[in-house]
């Protein structure tokens, strides 16, 4: 798949790409090739620019992960969107699937988190202590497949590391295929079971209020296993 086959909006502010599980959306310390990078070469060989192309990460998702990503294509745009995922004005829904029902079929999640940078896992706390950030989540339970899996719609209001990861572990519910989290297996394409399908927010500059959404394939096949 191209580049062009995952675009899902654009216009000339912002891009909105369909993420593959395995592809890593900025650049880190694996050196492998980055979203950011490949829409700017995309966009400078589709628009025949001669000089720098800009492409701005508003928010990311882990490479394991799936779905809607947004990027910048100005400086403004970024700044100003940056700001609304700050004041929680960007609105983002996931799908997950998890192995066991959560306690209840819809509630709120609210824990401090802290990362552990030596081994890139996020924790779990029931209080606010030293580098813990409040880390705050809404999940619905939406369906459920053989009794065996369980599709949970999740409305995300902060964006922790690993915080839907982190948090629905925590109450017993690993998202199907996420070994660091405690899945009893991982996904035969490395990925997990978890799909960023929608971001909703006001655009920058036109003011009217947009929602992108992606394509929700790969995770139904994922929960019908």
């Amino acid at each position: 798949m191209t580049i062009a086959d995952q675009i899902l909006y654009e216009d000339n502010h912002l891009l909105a790409i369909n993420k593959l599980p395995g592809q890593i959306t900025q650049g880190d310390k694996t050196g492998d090739p980055c979203l950011a990078d490949l829409v700017k070469e995309y966009l400078k060989v589709r628009d025949n620019k001669p000089g720098q192309v800009y492409c701005g990460v508003i928010h990311r998702l882990d490479r394991p992960v799936s779905g809607v990503v947004l990027l910048a294509k100005t400086s403004k745009a970024l700044s100003r969107m940056v700001e609304k995922v700050r004041t929680r004005e960007f609105e983002k829904h996931y799908w997950a699937v998890v192995k066991n029902a959560p306690p209840q079929p819809a509630g709120i999640l609210e824990n401090w988190l802290v990362k552990n940078e030596e081994r890139n896992k996020s924790y779990v706390f029931g209080a606010a202590r030293p580098n813990a950030k409040l880390a705050r989540l809404e999940y619905k339970e939406i369906a459920v497949s053989n009794g065996s899996y369980h599709l949970l719609d999740i409305n995300l209001h902060t964006g922790r590391h690993h915080q839907i990861r982190c948090q629905l572990a925590n109450i017993g519910c690993p998202i199907k295929g996420d070994l660091k989290y405690g899945a009893e297996r991982s996904n035969p394409d490395g990925s997990i079971s978890l799909h960023a399908y929608s971001v909703s927010f006001e655009h920058p500059v036109t003011h009217e209020y947009i929602t992108i959404t992606a394509p929700n394939d790969e995770i139904i096949k994922m929960f019908n296993i």
